[in-house]
């Protein structure tokens, strides 16, 4: 079996070296941008060979690792070399616009194309970051053509096992990002806005745990995130709004010095948290 890997940076990275650890009878090919990142992942063995229109045709598995507007032009490319029976598969963090062309593109071309977002990474990015056990038991959304087909879903299976994943969601493209808008957009947003405070840069020696936690992923590629942001600006805005609204309520209790519906709203708070969680409910 052949995998074709364009972008060679913390995803497309790792997943290339996840098949070459956990399936090395897979021929792995890949493909950068960057000369020096394609040299180093042909020199360290992370690749077989070079993904090139000589090669693609040869690919059982594509997996685009770019962001989304650069992933839609090189699916755009490449759509007249793939094979028929052929899987492509985009890795980027919104659905429906690149599942769309994605979709339109096989539906030309006799190819098959599936939406995938991988639930994994880090603050870093770049191929020096890349690890094997990246997706080792995290969770991975793929967006298929229909739900019906259980025989491509299983194949999607069989061709990702070697990355490790724990689960595999199947979503639509709009499900996708609508709640990957509150799971991770929102959190990055929170995150990149709170270290704008005058007083974090005085927070050595008065920092544990909390501001650790609200604070790791304000470390972010801000031109990959602003892209995903604006393309999916509805649901991100919807949460957004929400936030503020309800960081509205515990502003005016502070302010009004009103205790009992400061209990009440942290009360709330910590009963919602028990509830996703699963966990008995305490009064």
């Amino acid at each position: 079996m052949t995998i074709g890997i364009c972008g060679l940076g913390l995803i497309g990275g790792s997943a290339a070296k996840a098949y070459k650890q956990n399936a090395p009878d897979v021929r792995v090919l890949g493909y950068d941008k960057n000369p020096t990142s394609q040299s180093y992942a042909l020199l360290c063995g992370m690749i077989d060979g070079t993904l090139d229109k000589d090669t693609l045709p040869e690919c059982d598995l594509v997996l685009i690792a770019l962001y989304p507007d650069a992933a839609v032009t090189y699916m755009q490319e490449i759509a007249p070399l793939l094979k028929k029976d052929c899987v492509l598969m985009d890795l980027c963090g919104v659905k429906q616009q690149v599942c769309s062309i994605g979709f339109a593109l096989a539906e030309q071309y006799g190819f098959c194309f599936v939406g995938g977002h991988p639930m994994a990474g880090t603050h870093n990015s770049g191929i020096k970051y890349t690890k094997a056990n990246l997706f080792a038991g995290a969770p991975m959304v793929i967006v298929p053509p229909t739900y019906e087909d259980i025989l491509l879903l299983d194949r999607i299976k069989h061709l990702l096992s070697p990355m490790g994943f724990g689960s595999i969601t199947v979503s639509t493209a709009e499900e996708h990002d609508r709640m990957i808008a509150f799971t991770s957009q929102l959190a990055h947003v929170v995150s990149n806005a709170y270290v704008k405070s005058p007083t974090a840069r005085s927070h050595k020696g008065f920092s544990a745990g909390s501001y650790k936690d609200m604070t790791r992923v304000a470390w972010l590629n801000e031109y990959m995130w602003s892209e995903l942001f604006l393309q999916n600006d509805q649901p991100l805005l919807y949460e957004i709004d929400s936030l503020i609204a309800s960081l509205t309520k515990y502003r005016d209790a502070i302010a009004n010095g009103d205790k009992d519906t400061l209990r009440q709203l942290l009360a709330d708070g910590r009963i919602a948290k028990e509830q996703i969680d699963g966990r008995k409910t305490s009064k």
